[in-house]
């Protein structure tokens, strides 16, 4: 069976998305069965948001995959993808707030202003709202595909943003080597989106800041 056969196989889908909610289930698993260490809150903070970045990484590598692997199939699965980041975006940010915080608003908004890593990861976590809210047909036909696109360019910002909450997050451990890696996989897919945009568009990406 082709690849393309299997991918467009209607258990394709309900595959993957069972797949996404392992590291979910291995992370709820370690909890409960005292296998988090000495702080179960404390990983399960920082796990949620080791998967949000991973799972971006892998919707954006879609289509790059897909375009240079020639397997239009894979476009099918960037959606799902795209809303199990945010789900463990927003784990992330719900285990942060309720574990560190208590869930006090005012505690939150004091702990953003005072830290640049928990502003950059509410500011991520905020543009990755709409981009999971029109995640849908429905909202691409009321938008429109021209705006809608550029909505979901947002995702830019987001990746940004995200490892500037991980690098500052890790910033007093000396401890830079993940960060670095998830900044060069994030800027080499950034950056070939952003080439195939401006070949797309007739400009020539050398000569860019040129004109």
């Amino acid at each position: 069976m082709g690849v393309a056969r299997i991918l467009l196989h209607p258990a394709a889908k309900p595959a993957l998305f069972g797949v996404c909610l392992l590291p979910l289930a291995w992370l709820l698993g370690a909890v409960l069965t005292d296998r988090a260490g000495p702080n179960p809150a404390e990983y399960l903070i920082r796990s949620t948001g080791d998967w949000a970045l991973r799972f971006l990484c892998l919707t954006l590598a879609v289509t790059p995959l897909r375009v240079l692997s020639r397997t239009p199939a894979l476009a099918r699965f960037r959606r799902m993808l795209g809303l199990f980041t945010y789900l463990y975006g927003a784990l992330h940010a719900v285990s942060y707030a309720g574990f560190d915080i208590g869930l006090v608003l005012s505690d939150v908004l004091t702990d953003i202003g005072k830290r640049p890593f928990i502003l950059m990861g509410f500011t991520a976590f905020l543009l990755m709202t709409p981009l999971a809210a029109t995640s849908f047909n429905r909202a691409i036909r009321t938008l429109g595909a021209a705006r809608w696109q550029m909505l979901h360019k947002l995702v830019y910002g987001v990746a940004v943003l995200a490892v500037l909450h991980f690098f500052w997050m890790r910033a007093g451990k000396n401890d830079q080597a993940e960060v670095l890696m998830y900044a060069a996989i994030l800027t080499l897919l950034l950056g070939w989106r952003w080439g195939r945009s401006m070949v797309k568009n007739g400009k020539n990406p050398s000569s860019a800041g040129q004109s």
